[in-house]
C-alpha cells in the first residue's frame, strides 16, 4: 500500500484469497484494505499513539441522520464528559480534499457538534476549530494532544 503522510505505525495485514485485508482495532475485526481504509486506520493510530487519545474515544463509521439521509462518518473522538470532541473525515490519497469534501464534513458536523474537525486524504491534513458563533470553521496548524483531567 502507498506511503502516507503520518508516522510509521505497525499495522496488521494479511492475505485472504489474495486480497489484502487490515485490521480494525476500534471495531476488532478484519476489513478488506480499500485504499480509504488504509487511510483511516493510519488516522485511528495517529490519535491513538501520536495524540494520546483514549482507543475507547473513539467511534468508527457510525450512521447519523442527515436530512432524512442516512450518512457515515469515518471518526469521531467522543470526550465521555466534554462529548464530540473531534470529528474526522479520510479520503482515499487520490481524492483531492477540496471545497466540496470541507461542504461535506461541515454539514455532518451540523449534525454531530465537535469542537474540531480534520480532513485528511493520508498525504494532506487539514485541521479545522469551529466557531459555532459566527457558523463558520477556522484553520489550524494541529489538533491538540491528548491531556487528562
Amino acid at each position: 500500500m502507498q506511503k502516507l503522510n503520518f508516522p510509521t505505525y505497525k499495522v496488521q495485514l494479511k492475505n485472504r484469497e489474495n486480497k489484502p485485508y487490515i485490521f480494525d482495532q476500534i471495531r476488532k475485526k478484519w476489513l478488506l484494505c480499500t485504499s480509504e481504509e488504509w487511510v483511516r486506520i493510519h488516522c485511528l493510530n495517529y490519535f491513538i499513539q501520536t495524540l494520546g487519545y483514549p482507543a475507547s474515544w473513539i467511534k468508527v463509521e457510525n450512521v447519523i441522520n442527515l436530512y432524512d439521509t442516512r450518512k457515515r462518518f469515518d471518526l469521531m473522538i467522543m470526550d465521555p464528559n466534554q462529548g464530540n470532541l473531534i470529528l474526522v473525515e479520510c479520503k482515499s490519497p487520490n481524492i483531492l480534499i477540496n471545497q466540496n469534501v470541507f461542504d461535506q464534513i461541515a454539514r455532518y458536523n451540523l449534525i454531530v457538534g465537535s469542537r474540531y474537525m480534520m480532513l485528511t486524504n493520508g498525504m494532506n491534513h487539514y485541521f479545522c476549530t469551529m466557531d459555532y458563533i459566527n457558523k463558520k470553521y477556522q484553520f489550524i496548524k494541529e489538533l491538540p494532544k491528548y491531556k487528562s483531567h
